[in-house]
């Protein structure tokens, strides 16, 4: 166990049981609500060594310093927060109090490896949304730590990249200087917060110490045949220079500037992700991740089983030409339904079948097309467009002529480029038959279609219309799955096609034009241009120094411009060479970096066996749902390709991956205004038609039943809406702002206190108040009431007598309660059962240091900053940071008393708290005695009573009768 001492001051405290008796009796005459208290005082730290720091008594008030030129009122604060967090923050930074060791690690001990997605260092520093998942993987660290495990909880940077690049081009500072500024404000940030961090272990992906290790991968790759150059068509961009993954491209236009976009061939380095798709398929299923991230993961991957056949093309005279077009299909049992082809506008066969008379249509088509990013042109919503090419070709299967057609829903890197389009059974082959009048041929039927034609059948069911004495193939009357079998079959027999699995997973393109990155280490001889890999021992490669980083308008990187870096010798052969002047994706350098976590110094391995196989896999991995697929698919392959060469010992990195949701800026409130400016209910929105809206401030604003009203006209029912923080919204909120008001752990509380982790929340600063109020009264409840002048003594309101029943009980299920919510992510519940447990507390006449104490643990990963205060003022003269996490005793969970429901005459009429073993007449006595029971009791005679342990009281009573006299 790490022991953390602290130096105590020359004088020793004041005894925890000093003055309370005295002050006791009075608080508890006059406030009953308040928590016992006694005289205390706050604690600061004047100076720190490596080891021990050393307290006085300073005793400042719990509030804002006001200058002495200022006349403003002094503001009281819940308690002291302001000294405390930073006292404690100074502390775990000078003592490396999370620091984990690195070769004395003590490897009998479990291993709990907790990971942050790795961030990029933005200008804008973090926004209260990014506290979020960090806050919950400090939480975990913290509580696994006092379990006694060894926990690996890092933190480094994603620091290369465009955004940095951009700002170089805009300003002229080189991109290193602005990623350092901004890995400085984020680390201050992060510190700010109290996350414990092991800032030893600190790295970034722009450090040569590290890139040289993703460009050692990268030799691996090309070893092994997994990297290769080949001319793709690519996201072009001509204003930022650069090929721009399609994710980065929205609406034709570049993510970041909006500047045009448009597909262009260029010869590209590739990654062969794709050889690898059964396994990143396959080995999805032992993982503890979210099922719908794994199954986007599935869709990314695509695999689907069908056949590739062969479509001749024909000649002007109808006859058969030597080209044939090749078509894959998951549906073989819908071919003869083929009433026309599509292919891609980058299909490699289109210039040489389009027809002389469509050549300049199909020509301004493709351009167009190469405007559009892949996933604008897949869009199941948008409409389909397409031109004709004026040439047809053959049907195998049933001999008949089909049109050509192009159309951009048609990507040239899925499949062959190509589909035979079955408009019948096809959502959008039949929208776009209907809009080009293609005829539309019905070859499945079932009891849940129809044959009019109005939308197509894409379900299961028994094949027509589909035989032919031509060709002799006939699958009428078969189901589907019969019937496709039957035509690969045939087309593999006459030459036609065969029988093909496929992927939707496209290689990975891995090149940027970019000076921005990890360079590329190989170089090509002047000679032949041939490819040579730099050798191992020369890593590595270092960025050179350049002052442009603007694109060269000529499509060549901005490191072609660094003529003197380019220009080499190949050191195997000593023949003239350049460089490679394309950098890597950002992606490259977070594919790996939870292994250089386990070993960030080592300079003659990747990581060391030994460590690599004790810290791996990540046990729990969080960040966010956008990256789902991309990054999380080429952390997988990266990692397997790593597990093949003897690398790492596990086939997967992360074991358990949590996606936090997204923080919303705060609700917004819009009137809806027609056109001569009267406000309009919304529930009249879609009678309206044209209308403006207009914000209304909060105060202006109260709630009627579910909905949210004008306050000086409460027919107007207002829209209420939440975004996610952005600067162009406006709706950004800075955590300094809100610690610097209410403290870091009451930020830590309120993300996790805000709903499920797992769940998109709607930031409310106000609600902020109601965890800081929590704290406050945790901190009057242990500490006591501030003096007259607002600080507190060193010392706390506890006392070292035996606790009551009661108070173990409070204390057991709290403990059991937030471990059990902790373990499960659910840390807005744990929180539950800490307030609780303290609103508890607030009705006790003493508070027992060993109730206390266990309290302060439970409550140091959520709140730490006070924890640590807490536990030294409780007298201990260690860091809690490694004390055991409490742990709940069973005994104390059980409940000796139940509610027993009391019936009189079998109507039930109230209950009484009883004792488990509670007897008849014990539980009768009870209830005799309950107020609300006893008006039904009272003077009447008790004819029987029915008793079932633990399940009911019955009274019967003798009934009164009623006597009828004369008068």
């Amino acid at each position: 166990m790490i022991q953390i001492q602290y130096l105590l001051p020359p004088q020793p405290l004041a005894s925890p049981l000093h003055h309370h008796h005295h002050r006791r009796s009075l608080l508890f005459s006059h406030h009953r609500r308040s928590p016992p208290h006694k005289h205390s005082s706050s604690v600061t730290t004047s100076t720190f060594s490596k080891k021990h720091f050393r307290i006085q008594p300073c005793n400042s008030a719990c509030s804002d310093s006001v200058s002495e030129e200022s006349n403003e009122a002094v503001k009281v604060r819940a308690y002291p927060f302001h000294e405390v967090e930073q006292r404690w923050q100074k502390f775990w930074d000078e003592n490396r109090t999370f620091r984990t060791p690195d070769d004395e690690i003590d490897t009998s001990k479990p291993k709990f490896y907790v990971l942050d997605m790795f961030p990029y260092p933005s200008g804008a520093g973090l926004h209260v949304g990014h506290p979020l998942g960090y806050t919950a993987t400090d939480i975990l660290a913290r509580f696994k730590r006092m379990q006694g495990f060894n926990v690996l909880h890092p933190m480094g940077w994603d620091a290369f990249g465009l955004p940095a690049e951009q700002y170089a081009i805009e300003t002229g500072t080189h991109p290193k200087i602005t990623t350092l500024k901004n890995i400085d404000r984020f680390r201050t940030q992060l510190k700010f917060l109290g996350f414990s961090f092991d800032w030893d272990r600190e790295i970034s992906t722009t450090e040569p110490e590290y890139y040289k290790w993703t460009q050692w991968i990268f030799l691996q790759l090309l070893k092994r045949g997994l990297a290769y150059q080949a001319e793709v068509p690519v996201n072009w961009c001509p204003a930022l220079g650069t090929v721009l993954a399609n994710e980065e491209v929205v609406d034709g236009v570049s993510e970041r500037g909006g500047h045009p976009v448009i597909r262009k061939p260029m010869k590209q380095w590739m990654l062969k992700i794709t050889a690898y798709a059964d396994r990143l398929l396959e080995d999805l299923e032992d993982l503890d991740w979210p099922e719908s991230i794994k199954e986007m993961q599935r869709n990314w991957i695509g695999k689907s089983q069908g056949a590739e056949v062969d479509f001749c093309v024909l000649s002007r005279d109808n006859e058969d030409t030597d080209a044939k077009i090749t078509v894959y299909t998951t549906r073989a049992d819908t071919i003869f339904g083929a009433t026309y082809l599509v292919l891609a506008p980058e299909h490699p066969l289109l210039s040489s079948v389009v027809s002389e008379a469509q050549r300049n249509i199909v020509e301004e088509y493709k351009e167009i097309a190469s405007r559009k990013s892949d996933l604008e042109r897949t869009e199941l919503q948008k409409e389909k467009s397409g031109v004709f090419s004026g040439c047809y070709a053959r049907n195998p299967v049933n001999g008949e002529a089909i049109p050509i057609w192009v159309a951009d829903y048609v990507l040239g890197s899925y499949g062959t480029g190509a589909i035979m389009a079955v408009p019948a059974h096809d959502s959008r082959d039949h929208e776009f038959a209907k809009k080009y009048d293609i005829p539309i041929c019905w070859v499945v039927t079932s009891d849940e279609c129809c044959d009019d034609f109005e939308k197509p059948f894409s379900g299961e069911g028994d094949v027509i219309n589909s035989s032919s004495s031509k060709t002799g193939l006939n699958i009428n009357g078969l189901h589907i799955k019969e019937a496709a079998n039957k035509v690969i079959e045939w087309v593999e027999k006459t030459g036609n096609g065969n029988r093909k699995i496929n992927y939707k997973l496209r290689d990975w393109l891995f090149a940027r034009q970019r000076y921005w990155g990890e360079p590329i280490p190989v170089v090509f001889l002047d000679e032949n241009g041939e490819t040579i890999p730099i050798p191992e021992t020369e890593l590595p490669l270092t960025l050179p120094e350049l002052d442009d980083f603007t694109p060269t308008g000529t499509g060549d990187p901005p490191l072609s411009k660094a003529v003197s870096w380019v220009k080499t010798v190949d050191s195997s052969s000593g023949k003239p060479a350049r460089r490679e002047t394309n950098t890597m994706p950002q992606w490259a350098g977070s594919c790996w970096y939870y292994l250089r976590f386990m070993d960030p110094r080592n300079s003659t391995q990747l990581v060391d066996k030994k460590k690599e196989k004790y810290w791996g896999p990540v046990d729990v991995y969080v960040g966010g749902a956008e990256h789902a697929v991309l990054h999380l698919l080429y952390s997988r392959f990266w990692h397997k390709v790593l597990y093949d060469i003897g690398v790492v010992s596990t086939k997967e990195p992360f074991k358990c991956v949590i996606n936090q949701g997204i923080i919303l800026g705060e609700v917004q409130y819009m009137a809806c205004k027609d056109q001569d400016g009267n406000f309009v209910s919304a529930e009249f929105l879609d009678a309206l038609g044209e209308h403006t809206q207009e914000r209304i401030p909060e105060e202006n604003v109260t709630k009627s039943g579910n909905s949210f009203i004008l306050k000086d006209n409460p027919s107007i029912r207002l829209i209420t809406r939440a975004y996610k923080m952005s600067k162009s919204r406006g709706n950004v909120v800075n955590p300094d702002d809100v610690v610097a008001e209410y403290g870091a752990d009451s930020l830590r509380l309120y993300e996790m206190f805000m709903g499920p982790l797992r769940d998109s929340k709607t930031w409310n600063t106000s609600g902020i108040e109601g965890v800081h109020r929590f704290l406050g009264r945790s901190w009057r409840l242990i500490v006591g009431s501030p003096l007259s002048d607002g600080t507190y003594e060193n010392q706390t309101v506890t006392v070292d007598e035996n606790p009551s029943l009661e108070q173990l009980k409070a204390l057991h299920r709290c403990i059991d309660k937030v471990t059990d919510e902790i373990e499960a992510t659910r840390f807005n519940t744990g929180i539950s059962a800490m307030m609780e447990f303290i609103n508890s507390a607030y009705k006790w006449d003493k508070l027992p240091k060993s109730i206390i104490e266990p309290f302060v643990l439970l409550l140091a990963p959520y709140a730490p900053h006070m924890a640590e205060e807490l536990w030294f003022r409780l007298g201990h003269s260690t860091s809690l940071a490694y004390e055991p996490f409490p742990k709940a005793n069973p005994a104390y969970l059980q409940d000796t008393t139940i509610t027993l429901p009391v019936q009189i005459n079998g109507k039930t009429r109230g209950t009484v708290q009883v004792e488990v073993t509670c007897t008849e007449d014990d539980a009768f006595k009870l209830a005799s005695l309950d107020q609300k029971l006893s008006k039904y009791l009272d003077g009447k005679t008790v004819k029987k009573r029915v008793y079932v342990p633990g399940k009911i009281l019955n009274v019967i009573l003798e009934r009164e009768s009623t006597k009828v006299g004369s008068q």
